[in-house]
């Protein structure tokens, strides 16, 4: 990594300078789940008199572990709009990464990791993923010259792995879930030796996803609250990190409170935040991204929330599919479901109408049409006539 980074193991404590390439704490890291060793990377403090005007939105190298902005992919990641909207008398602001390359939040990662293993020379790049890290990985890999293998559970999106197989990357699909996934990613990088893109083992992921607080800090300053979708964790932690960052350099105020959205069939990580005896029941929700038995980024998560502020909002799945329908008809927006669990949050957890709230929209609807279906009735074809038009609509001359 670049000179005068350090990491700090969010679990022991140390503080060290690191390897190329680290995942975890020489001293206590543990691959067994949830992972302990997790890393903080510490930077050295920005040049004196910088501002947010100074730095922009296009180039965070004094906050990124590279060593050269010429590094990143070729592709337009980050600088996604941030948009003001006012829902039922309350203002809200809605970052909409559904417009990175891939049309997913995930891109923000695979990014720094590609530019990163662009550095050091690492051709192949191996990650466990339900979909949308794989497209991601695999589309930032297409466009930068580099080697994707993708490795899945069986039961991911078709959509996704479409996106994968387009651009070129090898996908696996296993027999198992998540963590059977990532479990052998973990071995596949150790026997081939690939770069291991994995969330909550791999720290300059966050690194990558920390990019949209600096970008929200330049669209409107400091936030009240960040509602985010949570699986493991890693978005909230990344966005967290850079607004802790921002703070640290005194180029805002406050630190947002972060607001943890999980579906309430998949919700280990708020069900544990404030407990060190983890009990994991199976996972289960329409929301595949968030659909997690184990969040691995606990640990951060833990380390996080002890320090600064945050709340926890958990919401069924219906409610994160009438969030998804609300805002695609009400706001133009087509998300994910797991977008639609943050919309889902922000809708029932209140505030008042002055507050300054920031809802995370991390991926295209595109992404997961099957959830839909359950929702949405596909019209019959009609005669192509007045008639038959004037039946299908029922009511030709009503207003919308």
């Amino acid at each position: 990594m670049r000179s005068g980074i350090t990491c700090t193991c969010v679990d022991c404590g140390h503080t060290f300078a690191p390897d190329d390439p680290q995942y975890l704490c020489p001293r206590c890291g543990d691959r067994a789940a949830p992972l302990r060793g997790l890393l903080y990377l510490n930077y050295p403090a920005l040049a004196a008199g910088t501002t947010l005007d100074g730095l922009s939105c296009a180039d965070w190298l004094p906050l990124l572990p590279l060593c050269s902005a010429g590094s990143l992919p070729p592709l337009r990641v980050g600088r996604t709009p941030l948009y003001q909207r006012t829902v039922d008398g309350r203002e809200v602001w809605l970052k909409d990464d559904s417009q990175n390359p891939t049309w997913s939040y995930k891109d923000r990662a695979s990014a720094v990791v590609s530019a990163y293993a662009h550095e050091h020379g690492l051709k192949t790049i191996v990650v466990a993923s339900t979909g949308n890290a794989g497209s991601s990985l695999a589309g930032i890999c297409a466009a930068q010259g580099q080697r994707a293998v993708v490795i899945v559970p069986a039961a991911a999106p078709e959509a996704k792995l479409m996106q994968a197989l387009c651009y070129g990357a090898t996908v696996v699909r296993v027999d198992g879930n998540y963590d059977d996934a990532f479990e052998l990613s973990l071995r596949a990088s150790e026997a081939y030796g690939w770069y291991n893109r994995n969330t909550a083992f791999n720290p300059l992921t966050i690194e990558g996803k920390k990019t949209a607080a600096f970008e929200i800090a330049c669209q409107m300053g400091a936030p009240d609250r960040v509602f985010v979708p949570v699986g493991d964790g890693v978005i909230a932690a990344g966005v967290w990190k850079g607004f802790i960052e921002l703070h640290k350099a005194g180029l805002i105020d406050k630190i947002p409170c972060m607001a943890l959205v999980q579906a309430t069939g998949s919700a280990n990580l708020v069900r544990n935040l404030a407990s060190q005896n983890g009990e994991f029941p199976p996972a289960h929700t329409l929301a595949d991204s968030i659909c997690v038995t184990v969040p691995r980024n606990l640990g951060m998560m833990r380390y996080l929330a002890a320090r600064y502020p945050f709340e926890t909002i958990t919401v069924s799945d219906g409610a994160i599919m009438d969030a998804a329908l609300h805002l695609a008809q009400t706001q133009g927006l087509f998300v994910e479901p797991a977008a639609g669990a943050a919309w889902a949050g922000w809708l029932a957890g209140g505030g008042s109408s002055s507050g300054r709230d920031v809802v995370l929209l991390t991926g295209s609807g595109l992404k997961d049409i099957a959830p839909l279906r359950r929702r949405m009735t596909m019209p019959a074809p009609i005669r192509p006539d007045l008639d038959a038009l004037s039946c299908a609509l029922g009511n030709p001359d009503g207003d919308i």
